[in-house]
């Protein structure tokens, strides 16, 4: 069961990729078999590609192979490299902080203003939930990669 939560993401990013694949086929298909484009696909595909960001943004942050300097972080002294890991976890956990309480603030204003996506006519904040919802498992995620970078720094 750990190592299916260990990998949650891999599986939610392969199940958006095969869901904006289909939909993007399908727009390809009637655009030349109708000459029509179906307007609602890109606005999937858009708000879709949102949540596969975030989810590789967690991926990453857990498997340790985010951007990072580790050219001049590992020629460091342990202490140095230490610091540098939860300074860096800090710095991104404040980060996608940020970006959950502002993600909060955008649904609120798009429930009390009633705002609906162009083209299916569907409320904006069903995708806009992805950003808070998708910035707690980052968030939970940089903390994972931290403890894992802290234990090889020790030594």
């Amino acid at each position: 069961m750990s190592r299916a939560a260990d990998r949650l993401e891999e599986g939610a990013c392969v199940f958006l990729l095969a869901v904006m694949t289909g939909v993007a086929f399908v727009n390809v298909i009637t655009r030349y078999v109708i000459r029509f484009s179906l307007a609602f696909t890109e606005e999937l595909v858009v708000s879709l590609f949102v949540w596969l960001t975030l989810l590789g943004t967690a991926v990453a942050f857990r498997e340790g192979s985010h951007l990072a300097f580790a050219f001049l972080v590992d020629r460091c002294p342990p202490a140095v490299r230490r610091l540098s890991v939860w300074l860096g976890a800090a710095l991104g956990v404040a980060l996608f902080g940020l970006l959950i309480y502002f993600g909060l603030g955008q649904i609120r204003s798009e429930r009390m203003l009633g705002t609906t996506s162009e083209a299916l006519a569907i409320p904006q904040w069903w995708y806009t939930a992805g950003i808070p919802a998708f910035g707690v498992v980052v968030i939970v995620r940089i903390i994972q990669g931290a403890l894992r970078a802290d234990r090889r720094a020790r030594g």
